[in-house]
């Protein structure tokens, strides 16, 4: 049956570093991907093809009922010839499902987990939580620490956090989120420092490396910092839908309501609200009834807003894993959104560092300079990872990974096809939102068509495939035969050669894909940059 959620090249790579990972005879592995990346898409994936194969029945834990609910659509969604069941306090459905997604609370009770039989695949979704005893005692109890195959899916797995090393035996696949963004997954990010003068940081209690919850939340609330925010908003956000993350609920109010009284419509979500309370401001923060979602809790983990492009950082932390889990909530791209914008609290001193937009990623990245980005900050630190903007726009990524042709993109954003000899690429047009053809020749260069027109992508796109068919046939086709089988040892010297990467067990596919990015990486990325610059 066809999969109506395709997985992304990386997605997949994680899927098959997974399986590599327990034929070698590991059990417990993570998956680290950045929010945004679509780790549910991954991890319904997996589920699916565990069942295909082998007809193994998947159980998926979680532990906030966004989460639970998340998951379940998203695996009815990739594969909806699968009975996908709910335990969860008054639900029980686990009787011949072939996915069951399960509440951690729920599966700590004895009598719940103990219904549940034969699990031959276990996922932990936000699998940084899984050094709590609820679920190690649940791990242990579906043979996760010795036969189960088991996988976590998390955006953030720091040494900070304590335990994680004995329940998780090895990182198998990572994404860094300045990764992310080269490839156009997510968008950019700027951060601006909203400094609150009456703001003491140095006096609020710590536990577990962080500040203490409630005296930071009093502290915020001692020093004015709500009018202050609001004053940023209008300033900075004025028309960004947004988020602001607190550590109370009491600040959670206090920050909507300034930013309310400055004109700013703002709602209020914490986890001591019913359900359905909190539905309804979630649905007016979609609909624009509301500008921003000010909240206490709840929206650092499964919380789906693409349309969001500024987080409010009204919780200064010194935790990275903390801090990446807010910002990650406003890097999704969506229609007519560039980047995205961090506005952070803070006091006017403090002897704290705390965690800033350059923590997003584990390049070695300068602090930005004024109105620097994350990307240029990268660039000016030069990380050694090409990071230019593409001419293609964010909400038309999804064309090119959606097309039968196997579309590729060189280091420096360039798409291309590529067939035996030969590139067929694009370029930016004349005029805004079009797009060029071009063609290159190994031994003749670049070449430019007789009638240089300016096409909008999809046309562009699509006469760009029809000329790469006629000069390779089918071989640029996602779903050629040869794509599957081993690399050959000719692939695999050349990569060698060369220093690409290529993951043991690649196929040609994955070989053929990397060497061409390499090498036309050389020769597109010099046209098009100079085609730009003229």
């Amino acid at each position: 049956m066809a999969e109506t959620l395709p997985l992304r090249k990386y997605q997949a790579a994680a899927i098959d570093r997974l399986a590599g990972g327990w034929s070698a005879g590991l059990v417990r592995l993570a998956v680290v991907l950045p929010t945004g990346a679509g780790k549910t898409v991954v991890f319904s994936h997996l589920a699916t093809r565990m069942h295909g194969a082998r007809g193994v029945r998947t159980l998926i834990i979680a532990h906030r009922d966004e989460l639970i609910q998340q998951a379940a659509g998203k695996v009815k969604a990739v594969a909806p010839h699968l009975r996908v069941g709910v335990v969860k306090a008054e639900r029980d459905e686990h009787e011949d499902f072939d996915v069951i997604v399960a509440s951690v609370q729920t599966l700590a009770v004895p009598r719940r987990r103990e219904a549940i039989r034969n699990i031959g695949l276990v996922i932990v979704d936000e699998a940084h939580h899984a050094a709590a005893p609820t679920y190690v005692d649940t791990l242990k109890h579906f043979g996760c620490f010795d036969r189960t195959p088991t996988a976590g899916f998390t955006a953030t797995m720091k040494r900070e956090d304590g335990g994680l090393a004995t329940v998780w035996q090895e990182v198998v696949y990572t994404r860094d989120i300045l990764e992310m963004i080269r490839d156009r997954h997510l968008v950019d990010v700027r951060g601006k420092r909203v400094v609150v003068d009456n703001l003491a940081l140095d006096g609020v209690a710590s536990r577990g490396g962080d500040f203490q919850e409630g005296q930071l939340g009093q502290a915020l609330d001692d020093s004015g910092a709500a009018s202050v925010v609001a004053d940023a908003y209008l300033e900075h956000a004025a028309d960004r839908p947004g988020v602001v993350f607190t550590p109370t609920v009491l600040t959670a109010h206090t920050m909507a309501d300034a930013l309310t009284k400055a004109g700013i419509a703002t709602g209020v979500v914490s986890g001591e609200m019913p359900r359905q309370e909190r539905a309804d401001a979630l649905a007016k923060f979609s609909s624009g009834d509301l500008q921003v979602l000010s909240n206490c809790s709840v929206l650092t983990e499964g919380f789906d807003a693409p349309w969001t492009s500024c987080a409010v950082i009204a919780r200064p932390t010194r935790s990275v894993v903390l801090y990446t889990q807010m910002v990650g909530r406003a890097l999704r791209p969506w229609k007519g959104k560039s980047d995205a914008l961090v506005l952070d609290v803070m006091g006017a001193s403090s002897r704290h560092r705390l965690a800033s937009i350059v923590d997003l990623t584990d390049y070695e990245v300068s602090e930005p300079e004024a109105e620097e980005t994350l990307v240029e900050a990268a660039r000016r630190s030069e990380v050694g990872l090409a990071l230019p903007l593409s001419s293609v726009a964010w909400e038309d990524v999804d064309l090119f990974h959606e097309s039968d042709t196997a579309w590729l993109m060189t280091r420096a954003g360039a798409w291309f096809i590529s067939v035996p000899e030969a590139y067929y690429f694009l370029v930016p047009g004349a005029e805004p939102e079009t797009y060029r053809l071009r063609r290159w020749i190994r031994g003749a260069g670049v070449q430019t068509p007789d009638e240089d027109t300016d096409f909008p992508l999809e046309y562009a796109m699509r006469w760009a495939e029809t000329y790469a068919a006629r000069h390779g046939g089918s071989i640029a086709r996602r779903d050629a035969s040869w794509r599957a089988r081993p690399a050959t040892e000719k692939q695999v010297a050349t990569c060698r050669r060369h220093g690409i990467p290529l993951s043991p067990g690649a196929t040609q596919g994955m070989a053929s894909e990397a060497m061409a990015v390499f090498f036309a990486s050389r020769t597109i990325d010099r046209h098009t940059n100079l085609q730009r610059a003229a």
